[in-house]
């Protein structure tokens, strides 16, 4: 089948098997090998991508499904160099092996506009936001991605540490 959606800025249209993931899809039809396959189960999270904004497992979807979506992958993260999540993973040592991390960074930059948009979670106080980022939120909304080398305090204090500065809505760290 053929199909056509726009990757980090980039338009791509590919003659695909229809039973093609989206994960496959970018991996081996367009050489972005940023997303991992970990589990091919949806229950790692190494495969996290935006579309239309939203992340979602990669390994889970169909690339035919995503007709004229726009998809974000951790390469497109950032225009120039590292984004300041990528560049606050590193001072935080958010990663070990780095197999993760890109999946890592495309869910914590979801969490971040989920928060600010306004989304609940399963821990949230209520329905009707707005929502702080504490640590039970954070931990709650990252609850998808496992990091097998346990970095997770590195990876919250890097998450906690933008959405303080960029968004001005996280609470102080305890």
């Amino acid at each position: 089948m053929k199909t056509s959606f726009t990757v980090n800025g980039t338009p791509c249209s590919l003659d695909l098997d229809p039973r093609v993931t989206l994960l496959d899809a970018l991996r081996d039809h367009l050489d972005l090998t940023g997303s991992k396959k970990g589990c091919d189960h949806g229950q790692c999270g190494a495969c996290t991508v935006l579309v239309d904004g939203r992340r979602i497992n990669a390994c889970l979807s169909l690339a035919v499904m995503h007709d004229g979506d726009q998809i974000t992958t951790v390469e497109g993260l950032s225009e120039n160099g590292r984004s300041p999540l990528q560049s606050a993973f590193v001072r935080h040592d958010g990663m070990q092996c780095g197999y993760c991390t890109p999946g890592q960074l495309c869910s914590a930059t979801a969490v971040m506009s989920e928060i600010a948009d306004g989304w609940p979670s399963h821990v949230s106080d209520t329905l009707a936001g707005p929502y702080a980022m504490t640590r039970e939120e954070l931990a709650e909304r990252m609850s998808g991605n496992i990091c097998r080398c346990s970095c997770y305090p590195g990876i919250n204090a890097a998450i906690l540490e933008i959405a303080e500065e960029d968004v001005g809505y996280a609470e102080a760290a305890e």
